[in-house]
């Protein structure tokens, strides 16, 4: 039965998980590791782990983090939203600066 998370990806993030997922395979043949060694390494059924090399959107990203992490990629989903290089993020908190800032008066000032 397929999930309806299919059918609500845009075609440009469908592109990117089947990239992501071919890349994965290809660092795992790289090392001469098996589906069956990293499934095993990566805590997944060997089904499961197929499906992560598909780029198959369904499959939990810790799967996907468990697979970088044993192809020794180390943490790097945690650089991938790193709100130091959220340009977007930052040009937009810029935006809302105040052009001054006043001391507050104190209540017995007034």
């Amino acid at each position: 039965m397929r999930s309806a998370v299919h059918d609500l990806l845009p075609p440009a993030v469908r592109r990117s998980l089947v990239k992501f997922g071919e890349d994965l395979a290809r660092a795992r043949r790289r090392r001469r590791l098996t589906r069956a060694m990293m499934a095993e390494r990566t805590g997944v059924s060997l089904n499961t782990y197929a499906r992560l090399e598909r780029g198959d959107a369904t499959v939990a990203l810790g799967a996907y983090a468990m697979a970088l992490f044993s192809l020794g990629f180390g943490p790097v989903l945690g650089e991938l939203a790193d709100v130091r290089q959220d340009d977007v993020g930052l040009q937009l908190e810029e935006a809302r600066l105040p052009r001054r800032v006043r001391a507050r008066q104190s209540p017995e000032a007034r």
